[in-house]
């Protein structure tokens, strides 16, 4: 997701008289000629916040790999839960295979003030990260006494700029897989093995779940209650108390 040049998105204001599905409809004529006039190599998708999880309604390039029907990112679906509308624009992730990706995701809402599509841009800029380390090295890299520090400091900046931000974004091909991963880091985020969880344990992992948007997927309770060893009908005791509707748990 990413920040265009040249030929420009059409402002989230801008559309904020229409309904979802007309929102939608405009963005997606847009994708193949926005991602042809943006820096290469480029990725633009429309995400339809109406069809979570399914939510790729259209898509042009190929860095992630993602395909029509593929689900949200885990970032934009926490965001999508916890009613965070607004834009983020140049933040950096990093693939699975170490390409380092820079990003922009602009939302836009409908007539009622809800959801309704995201206008995403992924950008591989791996080379140029690649080029500045080079650089850094062939200006500073032979240098020695005094300046060995000046050395040490570019490595340290390279290292950075190589670095994806705390939290990279994760960009899934379908819903198990996900599934998957929120699962994986709500535990992590417990501390404790599935097999050695305690009630109050799982009531934390079922939180952080909630939290990152888990349950707006399909068929979520469920697989929530396989990672977590109860019934679907515990999991929903554990959301009522988490959510402070109920005292019931088990």
């Amino acid at each position: 997701m990413e920040e265009p040049t040249g030929l420009m998105a059409p402002a989230p204001g801008g559309l904020q008289a229409l309904d979802a599905e007309s929102i939608n409809c405009v963005l997606e004529l847009l994708v193949e000629p926005l991602q042809a006039a943006v820096p290469q190599p480029t990725e633009v998708v429309l995400h339809d916040l109406q069809r979570i999880p399914d939510t790729v309604r259209a898509i042009a390039g190929v860095v992630t790999g993602r395909r029509i029907g593929d689900p949200p990112t885990d970032k934009l679906l926490e965001r999508v839960a916890a009613g965070d509308l607004s834009h983020e624009i140049g933040y950096r992730s990093q693939l699975p295979d170490g390409r380092i990706l820079q990003s922009s995701t602009i939302i836009y809402t409908d007539k009622d003030g809800r959801a309704a599509a995201a206008l995403c841009l992924n950008t591989d800029v791996s080379a140029w990260v690649s080029l500045r380390a080079a650089m850094d090295r062939f200006v500073l890299g032979s240098e020695s006494g005094p300046t060995q520090g000046h050395t040490s400091m570019a490595a340290q900046r390279t290292q950075t700029a190589l670095a994806p931000a705390n939290g990279s974004e994760y960009f899934p091909h379908s819903v198990e897989d996900l599934s998957g991963r929120l699962i994986e880091a709500a535990i992590a985020a417990v501390g404790v093995p599935a097999q050695k969880m305690r009630k109050e344990h799982k009531v934390e992992v079922v939180a952080e779940l909630d939290r990152r948007g888990f349950f707006l997927i399909k068929q979520a309770a469920e697989t929530a209650a396989a990672a977590l060893g109860v019934t679907r009908f515990t999991i929903y005791n554990y959301l009522n108390e988490v959510n402070g509707t109920s005292d019931a748990g088990s």
